[in-house]
């Protein structure tokens, strides 16, 4: 299809040379033992930001080791059989406090995230889990946060406040000194007969006495986000956020997936995501992940571990 890019997708040079700082993290895979995530390890280890914790199959994960010629005997190896033994064995190890970062691996996501919320694990918090990607333009250092694209469906006022505070956080470890965070609408004005508007202005004016350090604007469409050509044009120049935009606010997941896939698929944009609100940050991997989205996650991932340390 003639919309689709053909640009290769790449890792944010900034975003590993944050996250090679100190000492590499251990992140639990969960179900370790097939391709995908075994490759991605060994590509996070190469580039010094991850120390491995497998869990999982040994004889799956010794395999797919041997296939990519990778010695693994220096680190620690979990045996577990099946999905749910897998996925809560690796969550028990975070939540123990004996892993900063838990990954996803060859199982159904489901089945992962209840290990997260099960409270015997001790990952649980008294935060709402929010889904953040960071998304960077390709030959681009310059950060875009998209909150919440794959994990509350319709999130509730309480939750967009969560998403909007861990958006912030993001954005700050990651350099940027006063974050400019709009709230996506169809619109620049609140209506009635626009629930998404209406919600929008209300989390704008929750966040100018709630959250410091940073501008927040609200509703705004997705044009005034990113165009300052259109900002121009519509007479918003004295918005803080318009046309500046590092951080998005979705009204829901439907608009946030379609948001991000059109950013990857259309610009060949590098999505690094991660669940914040446990007491370690989640990587929810997905199979069409490429390899440069895979190694960004684990990068953001240790940076958010290495900050909370």
């Amino acid at each position: 299809m003639s919309f689709l890019t053909e640009r290769e997708i790449t890792c944010p040079a900034n975003l590993l040379a944050l996250a090679k700082t100190g000492t590499p993290p251990k992140v639990v895979i969960a179900r370790a033992g097939a391709k995908l995530p075994m490759a991605a390890a060994k590509q996070a280890v190469e580039a010094g930001i991850m120390e491995p914790v497998f869990v999982g199959e040994t004889d799956l994960i010794d395999s797919e080791a041997e296939a990519l010629a990778w010695d693994i005997s220096r680190f620690q190896v979990v045996s577990a059989v099946g999905e749910a033994d897998a996925a809560q064995k690796a969550a028990a190890i975070c939540g123990a406090g004996d892993g900063d970062i838990l990954m996803k691996g060859h199982l159904h996501t489901d089945v992962f995230m209840k290990s997260v919320l099960t409270r015997e694990n001790s990952l649980r918090t008294d935060n709402r889990l929010v889904h953040l990607f960071l998304m960077t333009a390709a030959g681009s250092d310059q950060p875009l946060v998209l909150s919440d694209c794959a994990v509350n469906i319709s999130p509730d006022m309480a939750t967009k406040q969560a998403a909007l505070r861990y958006c912030v956080e993001m954005l700050q470890m990651i350099g940027e000194a006063r974050p400019k965070v709009a709230i996506l609408s169809a619109t620049e004005s609140a209506i009635p007969s626009m629930p998404s508007s209406m919600e929008a202005a209300d989390l704008a004016a929750w966040a100018a006495e709630a959250v410091a350090g940073a501008d927040v604007s609200g509703p705004l469409a997705l044009d005034l986000i990113l165009s300052k050509e259109s900002v121009k044009i519509k007479g918003l120049t004295n918005d803080p956020v318009a046309g500046k935009a590092t951080g998005i606010i979705v009204p829901d997941i439907v608009s946030g997936n379609v948001l991000f896939k059109s950013l990857v698929y259309l610009s060949g944009a590098c999505a690094a995501g991660i669940v914040m609100g446990a007491k370690v940050p989640v990587l929810l991997s997905s199979r069409a992940d490429p390899p440069a989205a895979r190694l960004a996650s684990v990068a953001l991932a240790a940076i958010m571990a290495k900050s909370r340390n």
